[in-house]
Formats: C-alpha cells, sequence, structure tokens
C-alpha cells in the first residue's frame, strides 16, 4: 500500500514539474521571441542581462551537430528518458530522483518544441523589428529546422587579461559567457542533482 502511495504521489510530481517547466520555458522565449529584435539587450544588473538571441545547436550556444540530426536526437533521448522515468516511477524510486529526471525530461522536451515549431509559426524579421506569429507552415524555417530561443546571459566577471600573461595578455575575458534559456537551466539542474545525490541509483 505503501509503494502504491509512493508511485501515486511520484506520477503527481513528475507530471506537475513537466508541465510547469514547459509552460514558464515556452513562456519567457514567445515574451522574449515576441518582445525584442535579435541581439537586444536588456540590462538587469552588471552581471544579469536579459539578451536576446538563437542557436540551431546544443545547450548554452553549442553547434556541433547537423541541426536534423540534432532535432531528431533529442527526440529519441526524450523518449528514452520518459520510459526510463516511467519505469522508475512504477518501481517506486525516491521522489528527489523522480524530480531530477522530470527536470531534464522537461527541459529536453522544451528546447524540441523550439525545433521542431518555431520555425514553421514565426517569422524572422531584421533588427529592429521583432518577430510575430504567422499562419502554420509560412515561417522562417522548415519543420524539425527551427532554431532555440536563448536569452539569459550572466557575465559574471567581464574584464581584460593582464598585459603581461603570456598568449592571452590584453585579451577579453567573460565569466560566464553561455547564454541559455530556461530549458537549459532544468536539463543542467536535473543533471547536477542527479550526479550529486542519486549517481549511485543511476540503472536501467
Amino acid at each position: 500500500m505503501e509503494k502504491k502511495r509512493l508511485v501515486k504521489r511520484n506520477r503527481a510530481l513528475a507530471l506537475a514539474v513537466i508541465l510547469g517547466v514547459l509552460v514558464i520555458d515556452q513562456a519567457i522565449k514567445i515574451a522574449v521571441k515576441t518582445g525584442m529584435y535579435m541581439h537586444e539587450s536588456i540590462r538587469i544588473t552588471d552581471w544579469f542581462y536579459i539578451f536576446f538571441t538563437e542557436n540551431p545547436g546544443m545547450a548554452f550556444g553549442l553547434e556541433l551537430f547537423d541541426k536534423l540530426f540534432l532535432t531528431s536526437f533529442r527526440i529519441i533521448a526524450v523518449a528514452v528518458i520518459a520510459f526510463y522515468l516511467t519505469k522508475m516511477i512504477r518501481k517506486g524510486a525516491p521522489t528527489g530522483y523522480v524530480a531530477c529526471l522530470s527536470l531534464v525530461l522537461a527541459g529536453a522536451a522544451g528546447n524540441i518544441i523550439d525545433c521542431v515549431f518555431y520555425g514553421q509559426i514565426f517569422n524572422n524579421p531584421p533588427a529592429p523589428f521583432v518577430a510575430h506569429f504567422v499562419p502554420f507552415g509560412t515561417g522562417y524555417e522548415d519543420l524539425f529546422l527551427g532554431r532555440v530561443v536563448d536569452m539569459f546571459y550572466f557575465p559574471i566577471i567581464d574584464t581584460y587579461w593582464p598585459e603581461w600573461m603570456p598568449f592571452v595578455g590584453g585579451k577579453h575575458f567573460v565569466f560566464f559567457s553561455p547564454i541559455f534559456n530556461f530549458a537549459d537551466a532544468a536539463i543542467s539542474c536535473g543533471i547536477v542533482a542527479l550526479l550529486i545525490f542519486y549517481h549511485k541509483r543511476i540503472s536501467f
């Protein structure tokens, strides 16, 4: 009976986490995409900016693989994670473990939505014009080839290397330079928490 209650509770938790992350992620992305022009920056503090950019690659703006391959890989990865999450819920896995897996799944799914649909439903005007919704299929790119919207930029340290340093002396240095979105943050938090608290439990 206790296991049944745990399974029921974890199933509800997973659904809440996934839906919550997806709704927040897409709300932020749509607000940025329809309210800011490409590469527009809004200063929040000296170390936090809302900086609108898009990337066709992986998390944090990396571009390592062909776009269609990457989108297909993401979809397969989400399917595998969803299968594994369902299996763990049925086995009565700890609630924290389920929450971490749900964060990773939701984050990956959030970026898939951009890749699959954004190219079909948004136009792509040049700055200083902002994008808006268009009839499905008349957007800036083919299905599965849309770009992921990123906006969180944390240049915690923005300075120059001392002139006396070899190779990098005098060059501009920024820490932390990647620009990411809410889905990326969910994936990262989920993976880090899994590695710290549940690394011994990760198994099929």
